[in-house]
């Protein structure tokens, strides 16, 4: 297997520490690109065997559209309070075959199975989050982006 780092940059905007991680897979068909108002508390995954077919994220109470299509198994996995995504692991070929969200405490949600090459994507700013997803899909999801950023919260406390 080859590992790829796929950090690639690092940016203000608007204040806010940024990154963006190249995207993974062969990135044919449709593109799609998934986000929201303020933090992560929801991800869908719809895989069937090794094929990752759709995402979907949860913004507050509000799913965002679908990304791809609704095939499969379903995972969903809810982000408990002050939980954020922090990396997003996974293999690909030509399609995405497996995918990990990992939160800041440990827990993680598993879709598809292994195989191909490994990515592993992450934050460049040490209190950055998943903020945005993006990619392709034709069929399955055929490619994978991850944006972070840090996200203020009218309710956090400078100690925290």
């Amino acid at each position: 297997r080859t590992f790829f780092n796929t950090s690639c940059c690092c940016c203000e905007s608007g204040g806010q520490f940024s990154s963006i991680n190249a995207q993974v897979g062969s990135g044919s068909g449709t593109a799609y690109t998934v986000q929201g108002q303020g933090h992560i508390t929801g991800v869908r995954v719809w895989h069937s065997g090794n094929l990752i077919q759709g995402f979907q994220l949860r913004f507050g109470d509000i799913w965002s559209d679908r990304a791809g299509l609704a095939t499969g198994l379903i995972e969903t996995f809810e982000l408990w309070d002050d939980e954020v995504i922090v990396q997003v692991s996974g293999t690909w070929s030509h399609y995405i075959n497996w995918i990990q969200f990992v939160t800041n405490r440990g827990r993680s949600l598993i879709a598809g199975l292994p195989s191909g090459q490994t990515f592993n994507m992450y934050p460049q700013h040490p209190k950055a989050e998943l903020c945005t997803i993006s990619g392709r899909y034709h069929g399955a999801i055929t490619g994978f982006a991850a944006q972070w950023n840090v996200i203020s919260d009218s309710n956090d406390n400078a100690g925290k």
